[in-house]
């Protein structure tokens, strides 16, 4: 492996969470769980999982740096919220009109996103109509993979938050 200087920046403090409603795929998980430990963001899962997240199935999954996330587990998205009441919620659905672009991203508030088949629950959804969002696509396809939404929109946050800008290199 090539050894050369790496950019870094200062983590974002509050930093934004991210919040996995029920998610069924591990590989999206360990992906997304990748990001949120690269930009030392927390990582809720909502359950149920579709897959196990104990110490040997990490393991075997090849998740080295699964002890750099900030884990939380949730019984319930319920839970999560009476956990933390005053989080300001941006949810995301690929049925939803407007653009991921034109959200007001804040340090500390929760990025929330769906099960890979079927995204967020109609309810949830209807809960808080003024704060889905959606990133806008092209192309004829139904929705763009997890991990890479949840990767779009963490980095646009960041961005807008200038919490990107390099202070170092290692």
């Amino acid at each position: 492996m090539p050894q050369y200087p790496k950019l870094r920046c200062a983590p974002l403090d509050p930093p934004f969470r991210i919040v996995l409603v029920e998610p069924e795929i591990p590989q999206n998980t360990g992906s997304i769980a990748r990001t949120c430990a690269a930009t030392r963001s927390p990582l809720y899962l909502i359950e149920p999982l579709g897959f196990r997240i104990d110490e040997q199935a990490v393991r075997r999954a090849g998740l080295d740096y699964w002890h750099l996330v900030d884990l939380h587990l949730y019984p319930s998205f319920e839970a999560f919220k009476a956990d933390n009441p005053r989080t300001p919620l941006h949810l995301f659905s690929s049925g939803s009109s407007r653009s991921y672009l034109d959200a007001g991203f804040r340090p500390g508030d929760a990025l929330v996103f769906g099960r890979e088949s079927v995204g967020l629950p109609r309810e949830l959804l209807a809960a808080y109509p003024d704060r889905v969002w959606a990133i806008p696509t092209s192309g004829h396809v139904r929705s763009i993979n997890l991990s890479n939404a949840v990767a779009i929109v963490l980095f646009e946050a960041l961005r807008r938050n200038r919490a990107l800008s390099p202070n170092f290199i290692e």
